[in-house]
Formats: C-alpha cells, structure tokens, sequence
C-alpha cells in the first residue's frame, strides 16, 4: 500500500490531536486507554470515508484548526459543529466529501458542542503505540510524536485515491446526536453509593451542576451543592481501578466525571455513567450545565442497544 502526505498543519489550534479508539488491556501498568472522548463520532466519519470505524482519525478541540490537503481526499467531519469552512464555504459534516489538492479546511468557531473529529480516506499513518495510534499527552507517547499538533507537521495516509469513491455518503439526521449545551446525563449509582447520606444522592439526581473551566481529558470538573459523604468516614478511600464515566467526588463535594487519561482513583464514586453517553461527555464545554438521571442496568442496556443500531445501520447502507 503507498503511503502518501495527506493532510498540512497551517494552525493546530488549542488542541487538536491523533486519537483512534483508544488501547486497553494495559491500565494493570498504569497505562490509560487515551482514545477519543467521542467515539461515536469518530466512528462514523471513518465508516463514511471507507476505513475501518476503529481507525484513528483527529479530534479537533473547540476552534482554530486549519489544514491544507496535499493530495485528493475523501474526508469526513463529524461530532460538533465548529463551523468548517472548505476554502471559504461552509462544508457539511456528517457527509464525506472530496476535498482537492490545495484546498484549505478551517473550523473557525464551535457553535454546538466541543470536539469534531476529521477522518480521511486511507487513515492516519502513523506505527501504533501499545495497539494504538492514540496520543497520550501526559506520557508522551503514540500518536503524532507523543504531542498535540503543531503547526507544519505533516500526515500521511494509505492509498486515500482508493478512498475517493466513498464521497457523497452521509449519516441520517436521526441517528446524529444533539449537543445543546444543557446535558442530562444518564448514570447507574455506585459504585460507593452507599456512602453518601440520602441528602447527598437527592441532590445529585436534583440539581444542576456547571462545568468549571478547569476540565480536560482526564476529568470533567462540576460545581454546584456540595455531595457530603457520611460523617463517619475520611476524604479518600483505598486507590482502586477506574473506567471512564466514573463520577468521583473529592473532600469539597464537588464531582468529577473521569474521562480517558487516567485508571486509578482515590475518591469515592457516587455513580458511573452508561456506556450510550460516554460519547457525549466529549462535547461538553466549560460554563455548559450537567443534570443527572438515574437508570436501571436493563435500560441502560436498552440505550446502548440503541445507539448502537445507529452505527449497524450506516455499515449496511454502506455495504
């Protein structure tokens, strides 16, 4: 397979980095999944360039971002609305589309959501890192060199002429999610429930909380009341294993929703969100508000089950 230069990075913007669907198997050494926080959307845009859905694509954070196709490409643009421009017109996403030689696609600012992911045609090449290409940022490794993008580097993808073919595909607007800025996120209690008063869970389910600035990765930090833990017992508990979705809440009350970068926690989980809403946490933005809504394990089940005929959708009009 040729390895081509496909894509120029004229301005990375705050954050735009290389990420697939993550590695897993290795938090035993301390090492986090990684991955994107949108896995959804990442997955779709691949299954409509043509590439497998697990191949890594770039996730592109809030604004900036400004590219220069080297070569003629399929590429499709999912997640949230950044509003891109190709040269100097609005380019539709949840669409693959060919962009030509020369051509410049620019995400000037986010109008819904938080992160878009641009796949294209014939991937990223790039050599795994522990079975990923995912970048870890803190560890500084897989991915573009173990970093964020920079300005003038450089991507290859495999044989993208192949890819051509599969532009003009689209996603039905039914199956696309919607990022108002105003989430109800779905969680199962638990795993350390018990150890918070009635008081403590009402005001979880009751109230709105707002997402602090200080959010990334790792966690997304929520203020709002203050979630006590019983009297009798300390701040932090043993360190155990983690997933992302945990809701963790630290000696002021104040919970964080653990994202990607991290395996281990000190602080007790009140609850964890369902795997159907993982991806939404990708698109949550500081100063947007969170509510939490209690679920059963069968309707959580019932929820990812439908997401997911989402995407079996895609793949058999694809097919």
């Amino acid at each position: 397979m040729d390895i081509v230069e496909s894509l120029e990075i004229i301005s990375p913007g705050p954050l735009t980095t290389v990420q697939d669907l993550g590695r897993y198997g290795f938090g035993r050494y301390g090492v986090p999944p990684s991955g994107a926080l949108d896995s959804f959307s990442l997955r779709v845009a691949n299954l409509l360039v043509g590439n497998p859905e697990a191949e890594a694509g770039l996730e592109i954070t809030l604004m900036g971002l400004k590219v220069r196709a080297l070569t003629d490409l399929v590429v499709a643009l999912c997640g949230g609305n950044l509003q891109p421009y190709l040269n100097d017109r609005p380019f539709d996403m949840w669409r693959s589309q060919i962009v030509r030689t020369g051509d410049t696609l620019f995400l000037k600012a986010p109008r819904s959501g938080c992160r878009a992911y641009l796949a294209v045609g014939g991937g990223i090449s790039l050599a795994p890192v522990l079975a990923s290409k995912s970048t870890n940022l803190a560890s500084t490794f897989g991915g573009y060199e173990g970093r964020s993008l920079r300005k003038g580097d450089l991507l290859c993808s495999g044989a993208p002429e192949h890819h051509l073919r599969s532009a003009g595909k689209g996603f039905k607007p039914e199956g696309r999610p919607s990022y108002k800025g105003d989430w109800l996120i779905r969680a199962l209690l638990g795993p350390q429930d018990q150890d918070f008063p009635e008081e403590s869970k009402r005001l979880f389910l009751d109230s709105p909380f707002k997402v602090s600035s200080q959010s990334d990765r790792t966690g997304i930090r929520l203020s709002g009341p203050a979630l006590h833990r019983k009297r009798n017992l300390a701040d932090s508990i043993v360190s155990e294993g983690v997933v992302p979705g945990a809701i963790q809440v630290p000696g002021d009350g104040q919970p964080i929703i653990l994202l990607v970068e991290t395996v281990t926690g000190g602080y007790r989980k009140i609850a964890t969100v369902i795997s159907a809403d993982l991806s939404l946490l990708g698109q949550i933005k500081p100063g947007d508000q969170a509510r939490f809504q209690e679920v059963s394990i069968t309707e959580a089940k019932v929820m990812l089950w439908e997401r997911e005929n989402h995407i079996h959708l895609l793949k058999k009009n694809l097919g």
